[in-house]
């Protein structure tokens, strides 16, 4: 997991094309005394992040050369994610050029920069579709929007968004607000997309069948590769694609998985009522009896602690993350409508902190934005596993649809 945001991991050819294109445009920016702002798009997986990580370590090597166009720059990595800012924490100490004290969360770049009465030269962004859009004065930010206090605060910023991970009202977004604060602020603007998975080692057929449950609410049949009562799916092309009609014996399968390969974890969505067992709260789906993540204080993210195999995880712990192999269970807020088609049952979704409302009227149908929230959240967590990818349903009647029309 550590590995995959390593600056020293080889681009491939759109990767390295769009890493030179920020290079030149930061470099422009700063030449001609403009202020910049670049969009990274890319669906999960896409490789976002390495292509970030990259850009942060050439920066801060020729912010200390002597003859460098970055001689001297102030420059600065956020992430609004404190299992990732672990990770890209860790990252730093395997290289001298790199200050551990550059990787802030957004809020803290702010009000620091704030109270010094500082800017910043170059700003990095991962995962900026977790910036705040809301005040939140439980996490100490008292402005409106983070990505409109780290423009004013910066001289070059480049973030990287994507629609399909956004997971709260009080950090949504779209693409028509970052495009009006662009105009209100009247920045250079430029933006690149990447397009290709690599993450999951997967046929496009497997990639399809996740877009199109979690964009179009369409469960597509499943090639069933082995026979086996236990589940549709298997290994097909090197990818082990499972859909289990019970979700202890999709739990011990990964075991096994993760016993053979390690980084094997098995995620949830948040339709679980908290309902405590002792001191934890846990998830139940007949036999399968699991506690959910508890708050990881240490520096070691929650994926790469050995003991949370017996931990079910949640976005906030697995975003941004690579798995070998992950184990989904989707819960009750996903119905089968009929016809090959699921629908949202809003009302089920239990993390209530992701749908507080927001200051404003900037969220037109609140209803929509709530589905597409606990769509994104499916999409993220279907998108974790390198090797494979089980999936259990709530709802009985979609396994029941899809072992009907698999081929």
């Amino acid at each position: 997991m550590l590995d995959s945001v390593l600056p020293n991991k080889n681009l491939t050819k759109q990767q390295e094309a769009v890493f030179e294109k920020i290079l030149n445009f930061c470099q422009s920016n700063l030449r001609d005394g403009t202020k910049g702002v670049f969009q990274l798009n890319g669906d999960a997986g896409t490789g976002k992040s390495v292509i970030l990580t990259k850009l942060f370590l050439t920066l801060e090597q020729a912010a200390k050369e002597d003859v460098s166009k970055f001689q001297g720059t102030n420059n600065y990595f956020l992430v609004n994610h404190p299992e990732l800012l672990k990770v890209y924490q860790d990252n730093a100490g395997h290289f001298d050029d790199l200050r551990k004290n550059r990787f802030l969360r957004p809020t803290t770049f702010i009000n620091q920069m704030h109270k010094q009465q500082k800017t910043a030269d170059i700003v990095v962004i991962d995962e900026a579709h977790l910036l705040l859009s809301e005040s939140d004065h439980y996490n100490n930010f008292t402005q409106q929007n983070q990505l409109e206090e780290v423009i004013k605060l910066s001289k070059v910023v480049i973030f990287v968004y994507d629609q399909r991970q956004v997971l709260k009202m009080k950090s949504y977004w779209s693409q028509d607000i970052i495009d009006d604060l662009i105009k209100r602020y009247q920045v250079k603007f430029a933006s690149s997309t990447l397009k290709v998975q690599m993450r999951m080692q997967a046929p496009q057929t497997i990639i399809d069948w996740v877009d199109d449950l979690t964009d179009k609410l369409k469960l597509d049949p499943i090639e069933i590769t082995q026979k086996d009562p236990d589940y549709l799916g298997g290994m097909d092309e090197d990818y082990d694609f499972r859909i289990f009609e019970d979700a202890e014996k999709m739990y011990q399968k990964l075991r096994e998985k993760n016993n053979n390969y390690g980084q094997s974890r098995i995620v949830a969505t948040a339709d679980y009522p908290s309902i405590l067992d002792g001191k934890k709260h846990y998830v139940n789906e007949g036999d399968f009896h699991l506690p959910w993540d508890q708050y990881n204080y240490s520096k070691v993210t929650w994926a790469q602690k050995d003991d949370t195999i017996n931990e079910i995880g949640s976005i906030y712990t697995v975003q941004g993350f690579d798995l070998n192999y992950v184990a989904v269970i989707i819960g009750p807020s996903i119905k089968y409508a009929g016809d090959g088609k699921i629908v949202i049952d809003i009302s089920k979704y239990e993390d209530q902190e992701a749908f507080k409302k927001r200051h404003d009227d900037d969220v037109k149908k609140l209803s929509e934005v709530k589905a597409e929230i606990i769509l994104n959240s499916m999409n993220v967590l279907l998108k974790r596993g390198i090797k494979g990818v089980f999936v259990y349903f709530h709802d009985h009647d979609i396994y029941q649809y899809l072992k009907d029309s698999s081929k």
